[in-house]
């Protein structure tokens, strides 16, 4: 199944699950949306009342000013894919509850799967601890950094927070400039790996007569 049908598969199921209780409180669950091709991820805390509304990420003022970030480096929405750590708002936007992250980790991991992203950007705190437990973000952000399981992680404040707090803004905006050097150096080291594991014979083999994926490095483009 190529990303697209799992994206989509992920995307029907988010929209009826009933895995936790904000789904009794939900307009539209919101799964995520963006290139299916693209190298970078971008994730989020949870929907807002536009995203609760509408079904779509980041379409509030916090989303207009992701769009304005993009266009500073001369990307666009389409040009990656952004989803959220959970897919139904919770109550007057409050912080995604522990147990309510729980019940959306999988399509999280899902999605992630089915993207193979060269970096995930991460927007806001509970973004962050998802993929770099402990890590503080006044401490991290706008540095490339390396998860546990081994994905290239490039964290940001959210936008939201930057509505409330101007310096914050200024931080993101600087912080975003760094965005394309990090998914170049991420892409570099993700080609250093595949080569040096073929180095040593870790050649993929079919399997069952299925043809190995094409080369990486052919795919890694960002949209």
């Amino acid at each position: 199944m190529g990303p697209e049908a799992s994206l989509a598969r992920v995307a029907d199921e988010v929209r009826g699950c009933t895995r936790c209780p904000l789904a009794a409180r939900r307009t539209l669950a919101v799964p995520g949306e963006g290139n299916v091709l693209s190298d970078v991820l971008l994730v989020g805390e949870g929907p807002g009342a536009r995203e609760d509304a509408t079904g779509r990420p980041f379409v509030g003022p916090a989303g207009q000013l992701l769009d304005e970030l993009l266009a500073t480096i001369g990307w666009r929405r389409d040009d990656v894919f952004i989803t959220n750590v959970v897919k139904c708002r919770p109550p007057g936007n409050r912080d995604p509850a522990p147990e309510e992250q729980a019940a959306c980790a999988g399509y999280l991991e899902r999605q992630e799967a089915a993207l193979d992203p060269a970096v995930v950007v991460t927007l806001g705190r509970h973004s962050l601890q998802r993929y770099l437990p402990g890590a503080r973000i006044g401490a991290v952000h706008g540095q490339l950094r390396r998860s546990f399981s081994g994905l290239h992680v490039f964290p940001m404040y959210h936008p939201a927070a930057a509505l409330h707090q101007a310096t914050l803004a200024e931080t993101l905006f600087r912080d975003v400039r760094g965005l394309p050097a990090a998914l170049l150096a991420a892409r570099q080291a993700i080609e250093a790996e595949r080569v040096a594991s073929v180095e040593v014979g870790e050649v993929a083999v079919p399997v069952h007569g299925v043809e190995p994926d094409p080369d990486p490095a052919e795919q890694m483009t960002l949209f």
